[in-house]
């Protein structure tokens, strides 16, 4: 596996960055999926009172499932199956601290919906496709280096 010692630039080295907007969608599709799966398989075992809050029951696990992936290989499983990972300020993969402050700022701005708009907006326009959170902590998602 190639180490990154600083995130590529994307002038240089666009490869890195090649289609990252629309498989990080796709990989999103995909993280929604599992975590709704998931919090269906623990309806039953909260005898289906989950039922009642189960939107908190989903971020809940949704929050848990992100720092988790991300902590253990820089990516979430959608991510993972479309070959792009999350890289901090140096090219390097994210830390367990840094895998729950990113999945922390995601969680702020999925719940804050223009903040939301505002971070699919930069990922639209930024050279290194970052969102809101990423321009903050200096990450980004690439393709994974071979």
């Amino acid at each position: 596996m190639t180490t990154l010692t600083a995130l590529p630039d994307p002038d240089k080295m666009p490869e890195f960055y090649d289609g990252v907007r629309s498989r990080r969608l796709l990989a999103w599709l995909v993280d929604v999926t599992v975590v709704f799966l998931m919090s269906l398989i623990l309806l039953p075992l909260t005898l289906f009172i989950a039922l009642f809050f189960f939107p908190v029951l989903m971020m809940v696990v949704g929050f848990l499932y992100r720092w988790f992936t991300i902590a253990n290989q820089s990516a979430t499983w959608g991510m993972r199956l479309f070959n792009i990972s999350l890289r901090d300020a140096q090219g390097g993969a994210l830390t367990s601290a840094g895998a729950l402050v990113h999945t922390a700022g995601y969680a702020i701005s999925v719940v804050t919906f223009p903040l939301q708009l505002i971070s699919v907006g930069m990922m639209a326009v930024t050279a290194k496709r970052q969102g809101l959170t990423d321009m903050i902590m200096g990450t980004t998602a690439i393709n994974r280096p071979a």
